[in-house]
């Protein structure tokens, strides 16, 4: 037994934190992509999914998170860039208090919950 706490059968790996700096560029890049894939879409739908595609990878290289805004705008399933009108339909569901957004290239379906402000009144 006292061989096996020595050598464990699985070794714990490290992780080292990336640079601050490293973060932060990275952070950027992932904006500069969506914007980019915002203006390649009308001439090229498939470049736009490129730059998504590109801006996840480096997202999860640097585990850093895609802001709130760009993250409604690529679809979970099949990770295509989303229009809304384009190739995204967008609705309320008033019963479920959830914003409901299909994509028109999978037909999956994406919902994201709302609620009223909390100092708002009824």
């Amino acid at each position: 037994m006292a061989n096996a706490e020595k050598n464990p059968k699985f070794k714990k790996r490290r992780r080292s934190k990336k640079p601050t700096d490293q973060i932060d560029i990275a952070s950027e890049r992932i904006e500069i992509l969506f914007e980019q894939a915002e203006a390649a879409f009308n001439g090229d739908p498939g470049l736009s999914d490129r730059y998504v595609e590109i801006a996840r990878k480096i997202s999860m290289k640097y585990n850093v998170p895609i802001a709130q805004k760009y993250k409604k705008r690529y679809c979970k399933h099949c990770k295509k860039y989303l229009v809304y009108g384009a190739n995204a339909r967008v609705r309320l569901d008033s019963p479920k208090k959830c914003v409901l957004i299909t994509c028109e290239n999978c037909g999956k379906k994406m919902r994201y919950g709302y609620a009223k402000p909390a100092g708002a009144k009824e």
